[in-house]
């Protein structure tokens, strides 16, 4: 068995790590689980689950990124999630299908909503995958755009302000000057 190479990286958030492997998690597309039970079959973000402190799990490529929750310190944290990863990813199947509900979701848009998904497909979320991240655009109505953080992006301190701002920035200059973009609440 060969060792698995982990680089540790941090993100814009202090709450999540990316965890970078020398081997694949995801294939196609990303997941992003909040609870165990979306897991499903997938081990691994099951087994990552177990240890204390993890709220969330994104993966992407050759990706991990894990958001632990504020009370738990990374020195404690880290190491467990290391021999976890060390444990399952080996027998890990990236190929891995699940039901995409955002494929599902993007056949159904409106064409506004399309053209301004195509925007932050090539301008924004590049840089938010990188950092562990994504965004969806929910609805746009009137001018208005509401979005929804997911990964490390949704608890990240600089996504209500700077990240925001440039999203708005970006739509305004490439879809619409009038356009203003909020978070959806949390329901």
């Amino acid at each position: 068995m060969t060792e698995l190479n982990i680089n540790i990286q941090p993100t814009p958030n202090p709450n999540a790590l990316k965890f970078i492997l020398d081997a694949p998690v995801k294939v196609k597309g990303s997941s992003t689980y909040r609870t165990p039970m979306e897991c499903g079959e997938n081990e691994l973000a099951v087994n990552l689950f177990t240890v204390r402190g993890v709220d969330q799990i994104h993966l992407f490529e050759n990706v991990i990124t894990i958001t632990k929750f504020n009370y738990e310190a990374w020195d404690e944290v880290e190491p467990k999630l290391i021999e976890t990863m060390e444990a399952f990813v080996p027998a890990h199947n990236a190929d891995y299908e699940e039901f995409d509900p955002e494929a599902e979701r993007r056949a159904n848009l409106s064409p506004e909503l399309t053209a301004i998904e195509e925007v932050l497909d090539k301008t924004i979320r590049p840089g938010l995958q990188a950092d562990g991240g994504d965004v969806q655009a929910l609805s746009y109505e009137d001018n208005i755009l509401l979005i929804k953080y997911q990964g490390a992006c949704g608890t990240c301190p600089s996504s209500t302000t700077g990240t925001l701002e440039a999203i708005k920035a970006i739509l305004r200059d490439e879809y619409n000057p009038e356009i203003d973009v909020y978070i959806a609440p949390e329901w």
